[in-house]
């Protein structure tokens, strides 16, 4: 399922508009953008957790030259999917 896709699900079972479903869909994933940026979490319940994790700067190799080389420090977003979700999924 793509954006465009979800937009219509969504829409077609809250009776919103596609505009609306789409400005809601849009808010949402600003919203959990901005709170990630932040260092915070975001949690969901039944759904799951959004957080940040630190990745701390390693050594690495180029694989074509072998040469080692630094690989930085990053912060990457994370999901964990909550109980609820796994089960649902799972079945």
């Amino acid at each position: 399922m793509n954006k465009t896709e979800l937009i219509a699900a969504v829409a077609e079972k809250t009776g919103l508009t596609k505009k609306d479903a789409e400005r809601v869909i849009n808010a949402t994933t600003e919203t959990i953008t901005e709170t990630l940026v932040k260092g915070e979490k975001v949690s969901v319940s039944g759904f799951g957790i959004f957080e940040v994790k630190a990745r701390e700067a390693r050594t690495g190799r180029n694989p074509r030259t072998k040469e080692t080389i630094e690989i930085p420090a990053t912060r990457l977003p994370a999901f964990k999917a909550s109980k609820t979700l796994k089960d649902t999924v799972a079945k």
